[in-house]
């Protein structure tokens, strides 16, 4: 069926959304810079002036896309949190809050999305909007009773994981490379939920 065509027929807000998630898979591949509105809108089999009618500016859609990029990392931490008492000496709570993590970087459009958006410090937009979102998502980790360093450490050790999965180090593991004791060392049992991207 014509995507076109289909999207005529969807209400307003799921054909929002259609776009959002070719947008988020065209921002992934190319980056802010990188990406036009037409390939979003090829993306998504709309046409351009659509896409422009619907968000404004290629800037205004992409600050929406890392932003919801953003928001699945608080969801996802708040939800550990919610879930229960949450105690900031347990291992087994920390624990929680890693796997939440983990299971969102298995979506490789999220991970690179987030990527783009902290690595386009030069937009000055997009810079205020990536110290917004890390500021909402280190406030978040405070809920866990943590102090300063411990939070930081918390982000930190998810920076990591950002870049080595940006530089797809789990799809290489060589027994001779040292890049691969730290892969290891850093994913643990999360490596196995790790699929390389199609």
């Amino acid at each position: 069926m014509n995507a076109a065509r289909a999207t005529g027929r969807m209400p307003a807000e799921d054909r929002r959304e259609l776009v959002l998630a070719a947008a988020t898979r065209a921002f992934a591949r190319s980056g802010y810079a990188g990406t036009s509105t037409d390939a979003v809108a090829r993306e998504a089999g709309v046409s351009q002036p659509y896409v422009v009618r619907l968000f404004g500016s290629k800037l205004d859609l992409f600050l929406e896309v890392f932003a919801g990029a953003v928001r699945r990392i608080e969801a996802a931490f708040a939800e550990v949190i919610d879930a229960g008492p949450f105690d900031p000496e347990s291992e087994d709570d920390k624990a929680r809050m890693g796997m939440a993590y983990a299971q969102l970087l298995q979506d490789h459009d999220f991970l690179q999305v987030m990527m783009h958006g902290f690595s386009s410090g030069s937009v000055p937009e997009i810079a205020a909007a990536a110290r917004r979102c890390m500021g909402e998502v280190f406030a978040t980790i405070r809920r866990t009773g943590w102090d300063d360093e411990q939070c930081r450490d918390f982000v930190a050790f998810g920076m990591l994981l950002n870049v080595m999965l940006s530089m797809r180090a789990p799809e290489h593991l060589d027994a001779d490379d040292p890049l691969t004791a730290l892969t290891t060392c850093a994913f643990g049992e999360h490596l196995e939920l790790l699929e390389p991207p199609a």
